[in-house]
């Protein structure tokens, strides 16, 4: 079974709000008790929350649908539903949340770093809420509004300060075993790493983390070999060395082609992306000098390497030797670009943008399709939501809602005749109207609400 995952699709389903309830005090000598139905309780969200011990997407491909809980219905005597738990899910540091088209909506890094990726609906109203002057003893409530449902694509990009980057068999491994604590599966075959493999190297006061990019050759970027799966590892890299094998014996290979070939995997990984890499510092280590061939090849281009501008380190994964200078020149490196970057701002001083609504907007817009007309907009969505259509003063009161937010002028402006269907929702699951602007409005001429029996409305009678 896999150990590791790196992209995975989860479908997040936060919980729906609980419904308000309709209920009338009834108590012995008391006869006009009143509404006192209680709202319903809010849907727990899903949150996906960067934890240190969670180091792969692996549970995610075991469980790819996650749904939080659902808040409880109000009751009477003004009892309040209880609020569903949050779902909390973790997920490694380093994790990309995109939607299905691709567009960014997260990037976690961090441990603690949180994002709401599915909303939990909010409790419908219970009718005490509902009650107003002019609505003493409302025989209808509000229904829950539904958790928001997302499917989202998880990227994981390790954070690491440090790219090992070559062709397979190049002793990345064995480098990154050499230098640090780590233990990764070491081979003479290729492809032998499957998984970014991360170690933590010291070299003075200065610590950071060394990540080994497998599967890197010709083609990668366009999706050949393993390449172009972990090419995402050395997005967050601030360095990246080069590690050149100096013994292989494949035909057409030598460091200086092996190089260029990785050279242009890299800059071909994506547009903005390949060039961003192309800008960073890199390091070349000629490694497997403990072998008399390699040793006398990595002599003869070490100075075609430096001509090109490349910090050079003749360098033995086996035996050790240049290992040290090529850590302090990683440091200064890591050094340098920590020094450069702004000082981050403490989590509660981070400031989150919040787009607001101009007061003067509608809040909705008229969208005509041929003979029909469509409510677009969130309040309109939201209401159509919590409406109980069984209920006849519900809907009349969705009605009212509707007017005072200006919908009845928009149609008429819009060019909607009497009888004209009307549709407001979803595009996929809208509710159906049929406009009668001749209808009673909210109040009298008194300013009164004409109302029936509890749960009725005159406009809505046969």
């Amino acid at each position: 079974m896999a150990e590791f995952a790196d992209r995975v699709t989860l479908q997040v389903q936060a919980g729906h709000g609980g419904n308000g309830c309709a209920s009338i005090h009834r108590e012995k000598f008391k006869p006009l008790g009143g509404p006192d139905g209680g709202n319903g309780g809010r849907g727990g969200d899903v949150i996906l929350e960067v934890d240190a011990s969670s180091a792969t997407l692996l549970d995610f491909h075991r469980r790819p649908v996650r749904r939080a809980g659902n808040g409880r219905q109000g009751e009477g005597s003004n009892r309040t539903g209880a609020d569903a738990a949050d779902l909390v899910i973790s997920v490694p540091n380093g994790t990309e949340v995109k939607t299905a088209d691709g567009e960014v909506l997260a990037d976690l890094i961090g441990v603690g770093t949180r994002f709401v990726a599915a909303a939990g609906g909010r409790g419908g109203l219970g009718n005490a809420a509902l009650a107003s002057p002019r609505r003493k003893a409302p025989g209808f409530a509000l229904k829950g509004e539904p958790g928001e449902q997302r499917d989202l694509i998880l990227e994981l990009k390790t954070v690491a300060d440090v790219g090992l980057v070559g062709f397979p068999n190049a002793g990345k491994s064995s480098l990154i075993s050499a230098m640090s604590a780590a233990r990764p599966k070491i081979a003479d075959y290729p492809f032998t790493t499957l998984i970014p493999n991360l170690g933590v190297v010291e070299a003075g006061d200065v610590q950071f983390v060394v990540a080994d990019v497998p599967g890197l050759i010709p083609g990668a970027s366009r999706g050949k070999g393993l390449g172009h799966d972990f090419l995402r590892h050395v997005e967050r890299c601030s360095t990246l060395v080069h590690v050149l094998d100096c013994a292989t014996e494949e035909p057409g290979r030598d460091p200086i082609t092996d190089l260029d070939v990785i050279e242009e995997e890299l800059a071909a990984y994506g547009d903005a992306t390949g060039a961003a890499l192309l800008t960073r510092p890199r390091l070349v280590a000629l490694n497997k000098i403990d072998v008399p061939a390699a040793r006398e090849m990595a002599d003869l281009v070490k100075p075609e390497l430096e001509k090109r501008g490349y910090q050079v380190f003749e360098i033995s994964a086996a035996t050790g030797e240049g290992l040290r200078r090529l850590g302090f020149a990683m440091a200064a490196l890591v050094a340098a670009d920590r020094a450069a970057r702004p000082a981050e701002q403490p989590a509660e001083r981070r400031r989150v943008r919040v787009k607001v609504q101009a007061a003067d907007e509608p809040g909705f817009e008229v969208v005509r399709l041929g003979d029909s007309f469509f409510i677009m907009g969130e309040k309109p969505r939201r209401w159509v939501q919590q409406t109980d259509f069984s209920n006849d003063e519900a809907v009349g009161y969705l009605a009212d809602r509707l007017a005072r937010l200006g919908v009845e002028v928009a149609l008429a402006e819009a060019g909607a005749e009497p009888g004209a269907e009307v549709l407001i929702g979803d595009p996929d699951d809208a509710v159906v109207f049929d406009w009668d602007p001749a209808a009673p409005m909210a109040s009298g001429a008194s300013g009164s609400r004409r109302h029936g029996p509890r749960g009725t409305d005159p406009r809505l009678s046969p």
